[in-house]
């Protein structure tokens, strides 16, 4: 080949390699201008959606008015606070509550507390209106940035499990934490926010945090999500109530008020007032400026009631923290540096632990719960826990003292004689006002029971248990011989045997007195006083079992008895308020019917129910109840009676009263009054929830009647109901002339020409 082709081809090889290399450069260049452009495009997109973003946001906060809550609680001030059930003498006998809080005005705020939160919360607070912008550039040289960048360039809608928040907390207003705490909660509107924020699942399904989850993470869009709508409302809110109030001023006290009431405090505590009683055993209003390390403390827990509330494990965090308020206090010039460093040297001294909150007398809670629904239907018990009412009792905390104490001694006296039911004995009390069948006091239960102390929900024995009456039954039985006219106390009946149908079966059953003997014929003061059951079931055959079930339901015994003649001798069930009343009816001559609650008042101070004098009453004073009063008094003063024992020297109340004692000694029982109107009733029932027997002669008389002794003594003796009612000279010189003619005789020995017969089944 020539050396002019090869200089040709080598020519030719050269101009080819510098296209190629031209094309090279171009492409490079053309690829770089083309990720610049992608560049731009994403700037400008992510520009557009961030301005679009923003602008919804801003129109959300400033404009839109949509989906508000109803503010109307909230204006008038109705927060949950403490629900009180008080006695007749205004003392609690039970605080309840699911939020222990006591709303406080803002003029009942002392000053130096007021400045404390002012300082530590919101420096700004009556000047700005719902956010404070000045705070802006700080809370946003806490933006992490870092993981901002690492979100938008891993844009995804699912977040890593445990991913670290992009925005930080702080910077809220009073008015934002006080919306947060208040309305953002709640479960129907706002989907309870502030609890769900922290999820890493996107927990509202709108446009606007859907897009942000995208960008930012479920997480962050849920917190910034939750952060716009505080916005939105503390701007509503303060508007609201500026308008509600007239100024500006006057609407931030009022919110200021509602902070320092709703905010919680640790350790079960809402508000200021009712942490300064918990922590420092002293009412919030007692705060003065030498104070200023309390108040700073209180405004120090609000922030993290977790880290900063006072207990014996975190003194020095604490410290740290009310350190930081008193400084803060004195930056804003609310105290001198010279205070200042007084209060920093103090050190933090807590109250001792406040009592158990358990009511003194649980079963009266119980009754008023109960009580509350037949009063008022729309009221129950949340309306009790919310605080929304406040409820006046009849009982008397001091009387329900003396009744709790009384059976516990008795329940220990039997102990002592049994050993080996340690514990398993129970008893129940109640005492009625004779006037008016009003509940001063009821005991459903031993104060300690299987390991726990007695609660207002638990099992109430004087309402809840039907157990028999026993021979407290038979003065109905002699009341309704009474009425029927042809009986009086010296009418001679027969103590003699006597057999009943045995209900069920095609046999009789033969009739039994306590000590297995016969008298004969004997006045029917005596039949009564010695609780003859022969002579029961004789006036059953003369009179009807249906007179003895019509009295007994117009003493006020609802529960339906048994058509048998054994009903008189306490066969039939009742529960012990039915029995007692029927007491209190005769012994004072008011038919009336049981209650527990004087008045109820709403939080706005209305009477919801007034119930002063109870249920209306009806007074029916016959013969008839003269003669049960003087029969029932004879068991007392008659030497053979089974409640001799009560005319003893050292017990010198009058009374009237029965004891009874149901089949196998299962339960022992002692009902009894002071006379008339003016006296009380008081019944004790005692047993085993199992029903097992107390045991061979544990009688009425011997373990019911001495706590009915001991809570009369001690009732009258400090003159807790007035003074001790007598009863009608006549009576007493009725009883008198019975003994002066008829020999002492002891009930419990037997007689030479008496019969003495055993059966198997006493009554």
């Amino acid at each position: 080949m020539s050396s002019g082709n090869l200089l040709l081809k080598a020519v030719r090889r050269m101009q080819m390699g510098f296209l190629s290399a031209t094309q090279k450069i171009r492409c490079s260049r053309l690829g770089r201008l083309r990720w610049h452009i992608g560049v731009v495009r994403l700037l400008f997109c992510t520009t557009v959606i961030t301005a679009a973003l923003v602008s919804v946001g801003l129109y959300r906060i400033y404009f839109d008015r949509t989906n508000l809550p109803d503010i109307e609680p909230f204006t008038r001030f109705e927060f949950a606070t403490i629900g009180h059930i008080y006695d007749v003498n205004g003392q609690p006998l039970i605080e309840m509550a699911r939020e222990y809080r006591r709303n406080i005005k803002y003029e009942d705020i002392p000053p130096v507390v007021r400045n404390a939160i002012i300082a530590t919360e919101d420096k700004n607070f009556f000047t700005h209106s719902g956010v404070d912008y000045s705070v802006i550039p700080r809370v946003l040289s806490k933006v992490r940035i870092g993981t901002l960048v690492g979100r938008l360039t891993k844009i995804s809608q699912d977040d890593e499990g445990n991913s670290r928040p992009i925005f930080p907390h702080g910077g809220s207003t009073i008015t934002q934490q006080l919306v947060r705490c208040h309305f953002l909660k709640d479960l129907t509107v706002f989907q309870n926010m502030t609890a769900q924020e922290n999820s890493n699942r996107l927990r509202q399904g709108l446009l606007l945090p859907r897009a942000l989850s995208y960008m930012i993470g479920s997480h962050s869009a849920n917190m910034l999500v939750r952060k716009l709508e505080e916005i939105r409302l503390s701007f509503w809110v303060e508007k609201t109530m500026q308008e509600r109030f007239g100024s500006k001023r006057r609407a931030k006290e009022e919110i200021l008020a509602r902070y320092a009431s709703l905010i919680y405090m640790g350790n079960g505590q809402y508000g200021f007032a009712a942490a300064a009683e918990y922590y420092f055993g002293r009412p919030l209003s007692t705060l003065t400026s030498d104070d200023a390390d309390k108040a700073a403390l209180l405004a120090g827990i609000a922030k993290s009631p977790r880290n900063y509330a006072p207990s014996a494990k975190n003194t020095q965090r604490v410290l740290r923290r009310r350190n930081q308020s008193l400084a803060l206090m004195a930056t804003n010039g609310f105290i001198s540096p010279d205070s200042l460093r007084g209060a920093e040297q103090r050190p933090i001294q807590m109250a001792a632990k406040r009592k158990s909150n358990l009511p003194l007398g649980p079963a009266v809670v119980g009754n008023v719960i109960e009580e509350i629904k037949s009063l008022c239907p729309d009221l129950g018990i949340n309306d009790l826990l919310q605080g929304r009412i406040q409820v006046y009792s009849t009982a008397d905390a001091r009387v329900q003292q003396i009744v709790n104490e009384s059976l516990e001694r008795g329940l220990a006296r039997y102990e002592e004689r049994h050993p080996r039911t340690k514990g398993l004995l129970q008893g129940s009390v109640v005492v009625l006002k004779n006037s008016n069948a009003g509940i001063l006091a009821e005991t459903g239960g031993r104060q300690f029971y299987k390991d726990n102390f007695t609660s207002y929900s638990d099992f109430n024995r004087v309402t809840q248990s039907l157990r028999q009456p026993g021979s407290t039954m038979k003065p109905i039985v002699y009341l309704a011989a009474f009425q029927q006219g042809t009986f009086n106390l010296d009418t001679l009946v027969p103590d003699e045997p006597i057999s009943v149908p045995d209900a069920g079966k095609m046999t009789t059953k033969w009739i039994s007195n306590y000590d297995g003997q016969f008298k004969g014929m004997i006045p029917l003061r005596e039949a009564l006083a010695q609780s003859r059951n022969a002579v029961a079931i004789w006036i059953v055959e003369q009179i009807g079992i249906t007179n003895i079930m019509w009295t007994a339901r117009s003493l006020g015994v609802k529960t339906p008895l048994q058509p048998y003649a054994t009903t008189a001798l306490g066969a039939s069930e009742v529960n012990l308020l039915e029995l007692a009343n029927a007491y209190r009816a005769m012994a004072s001559g008011i038919y009336a019917r049981p209650y527990v609650i004087r008045k109820i008042v709403r939080s706005s101070g209305e009477v919801a129910a007034d119930n002063e004098n109870g249920w209306p009453t009806v007074s029916v004073y016959n013969y008839a109840l003269s003669l049960i009063q003087e029969g029932l008094r004879g068991l007392v003063r008659i030497p053979s009676g089974t409640a001799h024992a009560l005319d003893a020297g050292f017990f010198s109340i009058p009374v009237m009263g029965k004891t009874g004692t149901t089949n196998d000694f299962r339960d022992a029982l002692f009902v009894g009054s002071t006379y008339g109107p003016d006296g009380i009733t008081i019944a004790v029932r005692i047993g085993f929830d199992d029903n097992r027997s107390l045991g061979r002669r544990e009688t009425g008389g011997k373990v019911a009647l001495p706590v009915f002794k001991d809570i009369m003594l001690q009732v009258y003796r400090e003159k807790l109901v007035g003074p001790v009612p007598a009863f009608p000279p006549q009576i007493e010189q009725s009883i008198n002339n019975y003994l002066k003619i008829r020999p002492v005789e002891d009930a419990s020995l037997p007689e030479s020409g008496q019969k003495k017969i055993n059966l198997s089944r006493r009554f």
